[in-house]
């Protein structure tokens, strides 16, 4: 499942976490709390609209979560205003990877759990790669456009995004 990594100091500016929480933090959200740095989880990438982190429990060599920075829900509650949103995610994914030396994209799994099958309600985007050295549980866990996996684009061709 999805979950964090709460053992590497974070590698952003600290003076995020002392001030107040911004608009869109939920206080009970784990995400929430990792990306304004309340977790002392390393943040692979933070800015204003985007954070990513590595997954407690990869299912891949580079197993990444990509999130909104103001907490947003899963990804049944997207919609139309949320496309650059997701594609800035992705992007930042790919941005990741290749500072990973991760450049060969046609092995790397993009996508979303699909609810009730999601851990944390905050929407995160898992990254994955290589995805051929992923073992059988994270295959078959990860499974693309599966009943609880899910990529960007069937997601949006079925919610009319």
């Amino acid at each position: 499942m999805a979950g964090v990594e709460a053992t590497q100091p974070a590698l952003v500016d600290s003076s995020k976490s002392s001030s107040a929480p911004a608009e869109g933090y939920d206080k009970k959200c784990i995400f929430c709390k990792i990306v304004n740095n309340e977790m002392g989880t390393e943040l692979l990438h933070s800015d204003e609209e985007i954070s990513c982190f590595r997954d407690i429990k990869p299912g891949a060599p580079h197993h990444y979560l990509v999130v909104p920075t103001k907490h947003v829900g899963n990804c049944k509650s997207l919609s139309k205003e949320h496309v650059p949103l997701v594609n800035r995610m992705i992007e930042t994914g790919k941005e990741i990877l290749q500072k990973n030396n991760i450049t060969d994209l046609s092995d790397v799994r993009f996508g979303f759990h699909w609810p009730p099958f999601c851990s944390v309600t905050h929407l995160h985007l898992h990254v994955l790669a290589p995805a051929s050295q992923m073992g059988f549980m994270s295959r078959l866990f990860y499974r693309l456009n599966s009943y609880w996996f899910i990529t960007v684009s069937p997601l949006f061709d079925s919610r009319d995004i």
